[in-house]
């Protein structure tokens, strides 16, 4: 049997899984990072060697498919891993392709959501535990779920009723904590990602990260730090098989 690795789908260059990996490595897990949007019958690792999927952001709609056929190689592969407890990690565009591959409903928001503002605790759960009832995190999307039947809703915010969900092994988040100074530099110099935005709304934002950073990195690591202990225990199991 091959070492089993934990598989990240990147959508484009600059959505990174920046923490995500970071924690993940510190564990000692190894990973895949593939794109295969664009591909109608993309060559995945055999299903039975991945110990955990992490499906990151993009600009894409989550049921593009006609445009980007390996949406719906993604939504199956969601579909799969939570029918045999694999765990599965969704952001942004990840968090809305787990919903709707679970049913849930997307539309388009009135107004983007993007910048600094606080989510709010609606419940509790071990994989995402926040300690205070409200948080401030990097909103960066226009496109929103419903909640899957089933699922159990862990957050909002003002202008998005499902920020955070967690269905039977799978977590979405709809912001991001996987974010880095470094790549938040990136993001605001990327016009696909801040092209609408103004040198003050840029400035304002990268303060708002240097003021919020040090409420984000625990929870961001308490988030991230538990995926990885279930894809190693998920790994473990695949060992023992």
């Amino acid at each position: 049997m091959a070492q089993s690795k934990v598989l990240i789908l990147q959508h484009v260059p600059w959505e990174r899984p920046g923490r995500i990996l970071e924690t993940l490595e510190d564990v000692g897990l190894e990973t895949n990072t593939l794109n295969i949007v664009d591909e109608k019958k993309p060559d995945l690792p055999d299903f039975k060697d991945i110990s955990g999927v992490v499906i990151m952001g993009g600009p894409m709609g989550a049921l593009d498919f006609e445009k980007h056929p390996g949406l719906k190689t993604e939504a199956k592969l969601v579909r799969a891993s939570i029918s045999v407890g694999k765990p599965v990690l969704g952001i942004c565009l990840g968090h809305q392709i787990i919903a709707t591959a679970l049913g849930g409903k997307l539309t388009s928001n009135a107004v983007e959501e993007i910048g600094f503002a606080p989510i709010k605790r609606l419940d509790r759960h071990d994989y995402f535990s926040m300690w205070s009832k409200e948080v401030n995190v990097l909103h960066w999307h226009s496109d929103v779920v419903g909640l899957p039947e089933g699922a159990q809703l862990l957050a909002r915010s003002e202008k998005t009723k499902v920020q955070a969900f967690r269905i039977a092994s799978a977590l979405g988040l709809q912001f991001h904590l996987e974010v880095t100074p470094a790549m938040l530099e990136e993001w605001l110099a990327e016009p696909k990602m801040a092209g609408k935005l103004s040198k003050s709304e840029k400035k304002r934002m990268l303060a708002d990260f240097e003021e919020c950073n040090s409420q984000l990195l625990p929870l961001a690591d308490s988030v991230f730090n538990g995926f990885a202990a279930r894809c190693s225990t998920y790994a473990g199991f695949l060992q023992g098989k």
